[in-house]
C-alpha cells in the first residue's frame, strides 16, 4: 500500500511539473471534470477539496521553485518537451549574456546565487522567451530571426530575469491557480488544472512594468549599452507595430500588459534622466539640450528610429560616467566622448568629425 501510494506522488509530481511552465503556446487541451451540483453539501465538499488541492499545488510550486532537485527536475522536462537547439554560436552568446546579466544584478541582489539560472535555448520557431519555476530560462530559436542584436537580446533576457528575481512566475501561478481550484469539486482536478492553466496567466501589468524597470537596471550595470532598452521596443513596433500580440508575444505574459509604445517611452525617459535631462529623442532625431545633435542613417538591419535609441544610450552614459566634461572628437568614423563611443558614421550619415563639432556646441 506504501508503495502504491508513493507511485502516485511521483506520477503527480511529474505531471505537474511540466505543467509548472509559462507555456509557449502548447496548445495543451484537457477536460476537466463535471462540477457538482450547486447544493450546500456539494458546496462544502467543493470547498474543503479545493482547499486540499490548493495545498497540495502550493507545496508542488515551492518544490519545483525553491530545491534543487525540483529546478533541475523541471529544467530536463523542459527540455524534453521543447527540445534543445545545440548551435554553437548562440549558445556561447547566450552564456556570455547570462555572466555579464548575472554578473550585474549580484552586484545589488547577492541573492541570484542561491538560484543560479539555468537556461536553454529550444527549438520552437516563434518569437519568445520565458522564465518559469526555479530560474528556469529558456529562449526560443524564432526569436533570432528577429533580433540579431547581442544588447537587445540581453535586455530580453534582463526583463525576464526580472520577473525570476521577484518570483513572479510563482506568484502569479498561485493567483491564476487559487480561483480555478477552489471552484472544483474535488481534489482530484489538480492535475487537468495544472496542465491548462499556466500560459503566462497571472502576471499582472505591475508585474510587467517592475519587470521592466528592473530590466533597465541590470543593463545598465552591465556591459550593454542602455539604449538598447528602448530600441529593442523601437524594433518590435517597427516589425509589428504598437500592441499586436499575433506575431510578436515576447515579454507579454499579461493580457493587460503595457503597448510597446509605452514601454519604449518609459525606457527613453529613463534614458533622458541618466543624461542629467541632456538627451531626447523624438521622431527619430537625437536633441542635446533640445538642440539637434543627428538622425541616423538607417543601418545594421535597424531603422533610424531604432538606431537613435543606440545613440541616446550611448550619450546617456556618457553624461552619467562624467566624460561630457572632455570635448568630442572624431576617430576615423567614430565619435568619441572622453571615453565614450557615441556613433559610428555609415553611408547617409554626416561625417564624424562634422558631428563631433556639432556636439561640442551643444553639450
Amino acid at each position: 500500500m506504501l508503495g502504491g501510494i508513493m507511485n502516485k506522488k511521483k506520477l503527480m509530481r511529474s505531471g505537474v511539473a511540466l505543467a509548472l511552465s509559462i507555456s509557449m503556446a502548447s496548445g495543451i487541451t484537457l477536460s476537466t471534470p463535471a462540477v457538482a451540483e450547486a447544493g450546500t453539501g456539494n458546496i462544502i465538499g467543493a470547498i474543503v477539496g479545493g482547499i486540499a488541492a490548493s495545498a497540495e499545488m502550493n507545496k508542488e510550486i515551492k518544490y519545483y521553485n525553491t530545491t534543487e532537485e525540483g529546478r533541475q527536475a523541471l529544467n530536463n522536462q523542459l527540455r524534453e518537451k521543447y527540445g534543445v537547439n545545440n548551435d554553437y554560436t548562440l549558445n556561447s552568446q547566450l552564456d556570455r549574456i547570462f555572466t555579464n546579466l548575472t554578473a550585474a544584478i549580484g552586484s545589488q541582489d547577492a541573492t541570484i546565487y542561491d538560484r543560479p539560472y539555468m537556461y536553454f535555448i529550444n527549438n520552437e520557431d516563434s518569437f519568445n522567451a520565458f522564465c518559469t519555476l526555479g530560474h528556469n530560462m529558456s529562449v526560443n530559436t524564432g526569436l533570432y530571426n528577429y533580433l540579431n542584436n547581442e544588447d537587445e537580446i540581453a535586455v530580453v533576457l534582463a526583463h525576464e530575469m526580472g520577473h525570476g528575481q521577484k518570483d513572479h512566475p510563482a506568484k502569479g501561478m498561485k493567483r491564476s491557480l487559487g480561483p480555478a481550484i477552489l471552484a472544483s469539486a474535488t481534489g482530484s482536478v489538480l492535475g487537468a488544472i495544472a496542465a491548462n492553466i499556466w500560459n503566462g496567466q497571472g502576471l499582472t501589468k505591475p508585474m510587467e512594468w517592475e519587470a521592466d524597470n528592473l530590466a533597465f537596471d541590470y543593463i545598465s550595470r552591465s556591459p550593454y549599452n542602455p539604449g538598447a532598452t528602448a530600441a529593442v521596443w523601437q524594433r518590435i513596433i517597427d516589425m509589428d507595430g504598437n500592441n499586436s500580440s499575433n506575431v510578436i508575444a515576447i515579454m507579454s505574459g499579461a493580457a493587460d500588459h503595457p503597448s510597446n509604445a509605452s514601454r519604449r517611452d518609459n525606457y527613453a525617459k529613463k534614458l533622458t534622466e541618466m543624461s542629467g535631462g541632456k538627451v531626447t529623442v523624438n521622431n527619430g532625431t537625437v536633441y542635446i539640450n533640445k538642440k539637434e545633435f543627428v538622425t541616423p542613417a538607417p543601418a545594421y538591419g535597424m531603422t533610424s528610429a531604432e538606431r537613435a535609441y543606440f545613440v541616446m544610450g550611448n550619450l546617456a552614459a556618457a553624461y552619467k560616467n562624467g566624460h561630457a566634461a572632455s570635448d568630442a572628437y572624431a576617430d576615423g568614423s567614430t565619435v568619441i566622448l572622453g571615453a565614450q563611443p557615441i556613433i559610428t558614421a555609415v553611408n547617409g550619415d554626416r561625417s564624424a568629425s562634422d558631428m563631433a563639432n556639432q556636439l561640442n556646441k551643444i553639450k
